[in-house]
């Protein structure tokens, strides 16, 4: 590979800079106060110099939430990837529980990326933000399915789904095991909701009164999430 010539290792140098300052302004200030102007003072820019590096505030939000969804997804991974004290504790409780630590270790990222969404931003359609969410997605799908077939997962016991639920089910995109039947995507969807609606709970502050306790509640509803699934597939 030709090595990058010394402007270009300069201006990555300076992009590398800038979201390092947007990331710092965002975990002071919140998503919210996020803007061109704020982070350009904080290096002491013109906004019209970085313009130069990300030409507008859009531009620097994809980045940021792309990197946010890649830094999320690089922690589930890591914590499937490391060794559990417990041997018998579910990989996907160990993702879920990765999943939690880093939203707890980084809310104002976290918010960005799940919270009131940001005024007049429309992320790219099946840009890198869609593809950043696809790797925490696989990771899960993997996890909660391991071991069972597709056959097994079409014959999952679900509430019957429409027919036009159905038909939206077949037709949307999967990234871990591929092809997903629609009962698993419903059983998917479902155990989403409850992992996130926890974390964002606790990220938001709703369940502060828990104080201490928070991590072994979290920890026993990934557990009876994953063995009511499981108990819905049927034995191979």
């Amino acid at each position: 590979m030709v090595p990058p010539t010394l402007r270009q290792r300069r201006r990555a140098a300076a992009t590398q800079e800038i979201l390092d300052a947007a990331e710092c302004h965002l975990t002071e200030h919140g998503p919210a106060a996020l803007s061109l102007r704020a982070v350009a003072r904080s290096l002491d820019m013109t906004v019209q110099a970085l313009y130069h590096y990300f030409p507008s505030r859009d531009a620097l939000v994809t980045v940021l939430i792309t990197k946010a969804y890649d830094d999320l997804a690089d922690a589930v991974q890591a914590a499937v990837d490391t060794p559990a004290r417990d041997t018998a504790l579910p990989r996907l409780v160990i993702a879920a529980e990765g999943y939690r630590r880093w939203a707890i270790a980084h809310p104002e990222r976290f918010r960005l990326l799940y919270g009131t969404p940001l005024r007049d931003y429309a992320a790219p359609t099946d840009g890198p933000t869609t593809q950043a969410t696809r790797r925490i997605s696989s990771i899960f799908e993997r996890e909660l399915f391991a071991g069972f077939t597709a056959a097994q997962l079409a014959a999952a016991e679900t509430p019957a789904l429409s027919s036009v639920l159905q038909a939206y089910l077949e037709q949307l995109p999967h990234y871990g095991r591929g092809y997903l039947p629609p009962p698993a995507t419903a059983l998917l969807l479902s155990a989403w909701g409850h992992l996130h609606g926890l974390v964002v709970l606790e990220v938001f502050g709703h369940t502060s009164f828990l104080g201490d306790h928070q991590p072994e509640i979290f920890r026993m509803a990934m557990r009876n999430l994953l063995e009511d699934i499981h108990r819905r597939i049927p034995a191979g």
